[in-house]
C-alpha cells in the first residue's frame, strides 16, 4: 500500500468534485474547494475519521469492499478505479465480468434523480446503487453493505445477490409485488436469466444460478422449459409498499454500452393516487408511517 500516493490521489479527486456532481446541494456559504471529507465518507459508507486518516497517511489498508466504495463515492472512471486499487495494494476487478463498480455515466444520472425512484442493476439483477426514494419504496438492496436480509435471517451473499435467484428461493422477495402478478414476474425472471446465461457479463455465475434453481425450484423448471427470452425491463408494474399499499409505476431504462449494467427509473402518472403516494414517500423517506 502506497500511503503517500493514495493520500494525494484521494485528496485531488475529492477536490475536483462539486456537490452537484454527486447529488448534494451546494450551500451559499460553502468555502471548501470540492467535496468535504465528511461528504466523501458518507458517500462511501465509512466514518469521517477513517477517511481523514487515509488522507493523512495514517490509516490501515482498506478492504476490497472499502476500495470499491471509495471508487464509487469519488465517481472514478475504470482507469482511475484500477489505479486506486493498485495504490491500496489490491488487484483491480475484471472490467467486463460482474463488478460492483457502477458505470460513471449511470452514476451521474442517478445522482441527479431526486424526484423518482432509480436504481442500477447488473445483468444478473444484482442491485449496485439506489437513490433515497428507491430505498424508501423498495427497501435497501444495495451491495455489498446491504441491510437487506433473506427470510432465513442471514445477510444476502453469493448467488442470492441475484434477484433471479431470490425470486424462486426466497418467498420474501415476492412481497413487493401483488400476488396476482407473481406468475408474470416469474416468467420475466426466467427469461432474463436465459439472456444472462448466453450473452451476459458473468456467464459462469449465471450457470451456477441456473443449476441451483433447476435442482431446488420446480416452478423455475416449469418456466425454464418455456424457452422464453427477454432482456427489457417491464414498462409498467405495481409495487406494494408496506405502509402505503399499491403504487403503480412506469419503468424507463438506460443501459451501459455492453449492457452489463442498467439504470432503471420508476415514475408515476401525475394526478393519480400512485403519484400522490410517491410524493408522500419522498417527504417521509423510509420512516415508518405507523408505530
Amino acid at each position: 500500500m502506497d500511503k503517500k500516493e493514495l493520500a494525494e490521489f484521494l485528496r485531488r479527486r475529492r477536490e475536483t468534485l462539486r456537490p452537484h456532481d454527486v447529488g448534494l446541494v451546494e450551500g451559499p456559504r460553502r468555502r471548501t474547494r470540492g467535496l468535504r471529507r465528511e461528504e466523501v465518507a458518507s458517500l462511501a459508507g465509512m466514518s469521517t475519521d477513517y477517511y481523514a486518516r487515509l488522507e493523512q497517511q495514517r490509516a490501515p489498508q482498506p478492504s476490497v469492499q472499502m476500495a470499491t466504495a471509495l471508487a464509487r463515492a469519488l465517481r472514478l472512471t475504470l482507469d482511475e478505479r484500477d489505479h486506486l486499487f493498485g495504490l491500496i495494494g489490491h488487484n483491480a476487478p475484471a472490467r467486463f465480468h460482474r463488478s460492483e463498480h457502477v458505470s460513471p455515466t449511470l452514476m451521474r444520472v442517478l445522482d441527479r434523480l431526486d424526484d423518482s425512484p432509480a436504481l442500477v442493476l447488473t445483468d444478473l439483477a444484482d442491485t449496485l446503487a439506489m437513490n433515497p426514494l428507491a430505498i424508501a419504496l423498495l427497501g435497501d438492496q444495495t451491495l455489498p453493505h446491504s441491510q437487506l436480509r433473506s427470510s432465513g435471517g442471514t445477510p444476502i451473499t453469493g448467488l442470492a445477490r441475484s434477484a433471479y435467484y431470490r425470486w424462486f428461493m426466497d418467498p420474501a422477495e415476492r412481497l413487493v409485488y401483488p400476488e396476482e402478478d407473481h406468475p408474470h414476474h416469474g416468467r420475466a425472471q426466467a427469461a432474463r436469466l436465459r439472456v444472462a446465461l448466453t450473452a451476459g457479463s458473468d456467464t459462469p455465475r449465471a450457470a451456477r444460478i441456473l443449476a441451483e434453481l433447476q435442482e431446488h425450484s420446480p416452478e423455475f423448471v416449469r418456466l425454464w422449459e418455456l424457452q422464453e427470452v427477454a432482456q427489457r425491463y417491464d414498462e409498467s408494474k405495481t409495487i406494494v409498499h408496506p405502509e402505503l399499499g399499491r403504487i403503480d409505476v412506469d419503468g424507463q431504462v438506460l443501459f451501459t454500452e455492453n449492457r452489463a449494467q442498467t439504470l432503471i427509473v420508476l415514475t408515476t402518472r401525475p394526478g393519480t393516487e400512485s403519484h400522490s403516494k410517491l410524493e408522500l414517500l419522498s417527504v417521509i423517506g423510509h420512516q415508518q408511517l405507523t408505530t
